[in-house]
């Protein structure tokens, strides 16, 4: 939904990323979960340029999203989600089998496929062809598509990993558009999967909040 300085929810994010950052950081998933149940919500940007540590006491390892709503702050993206998540079930299904698999997948985004995948990020995206990097790469990226294999074979031939759309589809789909056409090996069904994901209204209003927020580079030029 747009955002409303007066609204309930109050979200964190940066003022400024490099541009590789830009549509992939964790307070998307977040504004996505808002949208998809149609939720208003203001952010608040923390700026990190020039040394700048002006990190919320919410978080305490200084990351974002922190999510704010009357009494409550949560941080963690998967717990925030959930969180929201809970309120309608478009993201969580009410009976209690299909609710538990769409929590398990949400899980399974954070635990059995992120690790994996921000092991090869760091190398690709900061080791700068240092030896180290280059000797890591191939049984990181080994181990990685081992493990989408597995994701593909449980997919199939489905829209989603369960029977609907829910908040586990959600936290996988934002997990895996981390990596870049080309990167490494993922079956198709898996990237149809993902277009499927970025297709969504709600996806994309969300893409487009956290993109607005990113107005100036460092010059203060407009992107």
């Amino acid at each position: 939904m747009a955002q409303h300085d007066d609204a309930a929810i109050e979200v964190t994010g940066f003022a400024w990323v490099p541009p590789f950052a830009r549509g992939q950081v964790r307070d998307l998933r977040v504004r996505w979960a808002l949208e998809e149940i149609g939720l208003d919500y203001r952010t608040r940007l923390l700026d990190r340029r020039d040394g700048r540590t002006d990190d919320d006491p919410g978080q305490p390892f200084g990351q974002v999203p922190v999510y704010r709503e009357g009494g409550l702050t949560l941080f963690e993206c998967g717990a925030i989600a959930l969180h929201i998540a809970e309120k309608d079930e478009r993201l969580l299904p009410r009976e209690p089998i299909p609710r538990a698999r769409a929590i398990a997948w949400l899980f399974a985004a954070l635990n059995s496929i992120d690790p994996m995948m921000g092991a090869l990020l760091e190398i690709d995206l900061f080791s700068g062809g240092a030896q180290w990097g280059v000797l890591r790469r191939p049984a990181a990226a080994v181990r990685l598509e081992g493990r989408l294999a597995q994701l593909g074979a449980a997919l199939g031939a489905q829209d989603w990993l369960e029977e609907r759309f829910t908040v586990g589809d959600l936290m996988m789909v934002a997990t895996l558009r981390n990596l870049k056409p080309g990167q490494l090996f993922m079956p198709q069904n898996l990237m149809d999967y993902i277009a499927r994901g970025e297709a969504r209204p709600a996806f994309q209003a969300a893409l487009a909040a956290q993109l607005g927020d990113f107005a100036l580079d460092r010059e203060g030029v407009p992107t």
